[in-house]
């Protein structure tokens, strides 16, 4: 009760104006007490105005009154001094260490409930008021305590800063918009500051994203660690009967491609934490309302926050041992071979290259160098009707009667497959003349008979056709009307693993003609299709691209 009682005292004898304890307290008309140099400066103002009104009741005096000391108010305002029990009100508590304090208030610190960004002071709720109360102070800009308010002001000219220099990346007060940063581009601090949080606002997206991506990528990767020992367990279990050595070599491999894949998934979770503590210091630094401070961790999270994003990770037909079961039932002699080659191909070793490709080529210089070395498979040849040109000259190419009854051939197509097949990353070109050249991809799977043999017709094959003046893609019978410069020289890019294959005029420029984006299940043959009497076509690799 005591201690409610001196606490009411302590507001009696508070300044209405400055909201601290009276000094040298007087008392007007009315019967309104202020400090003495509070009443004078608040009537100084008044003095053009030519009347005098108390701040509280608004009651106007004719002539400007005498001010005498309140010798009783005076007395009583030093007992409360001396007495240290001017405490903040009960709703309050002092300032600690780590706190803001108020500026304003004179003995016990109270926390700070606001900081100005004009006034550069921090104030309690008590003396805050006046911001809240007096119509130029509603104008000022209110942020949460903030020890750092010194950061705000220009060293050089000691003013606030409120303009940023888009042409140095800082902030600057309204003299230095006037010398050294003269001509330069300037917003307001605030402006900035709107720009940017848009920016933050893209940033959170596309970081979210990622995590998104990653976190599918963690399952596709756990997937396949899944499949491996799947697929392992099959190929021990049918083999084991007949080559116990087989089985030490199989789970020598799934010990080494299920590591991998534990190794990426690791590396993937990091980064997925990595993405989550950025992501965290970006919402932190959007929620600020303290422009300089914003602006100035913008900058520096902005430059830390740059990125190369990583694609997805394309998953692969989870077949590693059906083909070991095969070849082990054929001859022992082959196992090794078969085993190599299989794991060779669908290997995980691969999978580096999905989750951190490169960027794709741009110029013809950045394609040649993934210039692969590619021959025709004569098996394959439909040779009835079948021309080719290496040197630029109509030869029609010689087969042996054995050729047209090879199990490889094509029946009924005018058309031709490679012996390679490419699972990385490759280009070749083709240089052709007439009309209705075929420029393709095909599994080595694809049917040798019938219509839907045709490169384009079946969804095994990828295939380009190229008329005299123009383009039109094929795939899985569905046709594609392409636009573009027409040349008689069209690149293939490959990128296997990232589900990539585009075709470009190759002239003095190279000019995309048609991108596709998949997933291909199975190593890809180039192939031609020449499908009229007098055409020619000719692929270019390795030393006679540039032919």
């Amino acid at each position: 009760m005591a201690q409610r009682g001196i606490q009411m005292d302590q507001e009696k004898l508070c300044c209405s104006i400055c909201l601290d304890l009276l000094k040298d307290p007087v008392t007007i008309p009315c019967g309104h007490n202020y400090c003495m140099s509070c009443i004078k400066s608040h009537w100084d103002e008044e003095e053009q105005k030519e009347i005098h009104s108390c701040p509280q009741c608004r009651q106007t005096f004719g002539s400007r009154p005498a001010l005498g000391r309140n010798t009783m108010l005076a007395d009583l305002v030093e007992e409360l001094k001396r007495t240290g029990l001017q405490t903040a009100p009960a709703d309050h508590c002092y300032a600690g260490p780590e706190d803001v304090a108020c500026d304003f208030c004179t003995g016990g610190k109270v926390k700070a409930l606001k900081s100005c960004l004009q006034c550069l002071v921090s104030y309690c709720e008590q003396h805050l008021q006046p911001h809240y109360e007096v119509v130029p102070l509603k104008k000022h800009k209110l942020v949460d305590p903030s020890q750092k308010l010194q950061e705000n002001v220009c060293t050089r000219h000691n003013e606030v800063m409120k303009i940023f220099c888009r042409t140095d990346q800082k902030c600057i007060c309204y003299l230095c918009s006037m010398d050294d940063h003269k001509g330069h581009d300037t917003v307001s601090a605030a402006a900035e500051m709107t720009e940017r949080q848009k920016e933050l606002g893209l940033c959170l997206q596309k970081i979210q994203q990622r995590i998104q991506n990653r976190e599918k990528h963690v399952k596709v990767l756990q997937q396949e660690a899944e499949a491996i020992n799947h697929s392992a367990d099959k190929a021990v279990e049918d083999s084991e009967k007949i080559f116990r050595d087989a089985k030490q070599q199989i789970r020598s491999r799934q010990k080494t491609e299920v590591a991998h894949v534990n190794e990426l998934e690791e590396r993937l979770k990091q980064e997925i934490t990595e993405l989550n503590r950025k992501l965290a210091e970006l919402e932190q630094l959007l929620d600020t309302d303290h422009h300089i401070q914003f602006l100035r961790n913008f900058i520096l999270l902005s430059r830390l926050s740059e990125a190369t994003d990583s694609p997805g990770i394309d998953s692969r037909p989870l077949r590693y041992t059906e083909d070991v079961t095969a070849a082990v039932s054929e001859a022992r002699d082959k196992l090794q071979d078969i085993l190599s080659e299989e794991w060779t191909n669908m290997s995980l070793t691969g999978t580096e290259d999905v989750l951190l490709p490169q960027a794709e080529p741009k110029t013809r210089a950045e394609f040649v160098q993934y210039s692969c070395q590619i021959t025709l498979d004569e098996n394959t040849f439909y040779g009835k009707f079948m021309y080719l040109d290496y040197l630029r000259a109509t030869h029609r190419y010689d087969f042996k009667y054995d050729h047209y009854g090879h199990p490889d051939s094509f029946t009924d197509w005018a058309q031709v497959l490679c012996r390679e097949s490419l699972t990385g990353r490759c280009y070749w070109e083709v240089d052709f003349g007439g009309n209705g050249i075929f420029i393709a991809v095909a599994y080595k799977s694809i049917s040798r008979k019938g219509r839907e043999s045709a490169f384009g017709h079946n969804d095994k094959s990828w295939a380009l056709q190229c008329f005299h003046n123009g383009y039109e893609f094929r795939h899985n019978n569905i046709r594609t009307p392409v636009t573009g410069p027409w040349s008689s020289r069209v690149g293939v890019y490959l990128d296997h693993s990232a589900g990539v294959l585009c075709f470009y005029s190759v002239s003095e420029t190279m000019t995309l003609l048609h991108r596709v984006q998949t997933t291909f299940t199975q190593p890809l043959c180039p192939g031609l299709g020449v499908h009229h009497n007098g055409n020619y076509a000719k692929i270019c690799t390795g030393s006679n691209i540039e032919d």
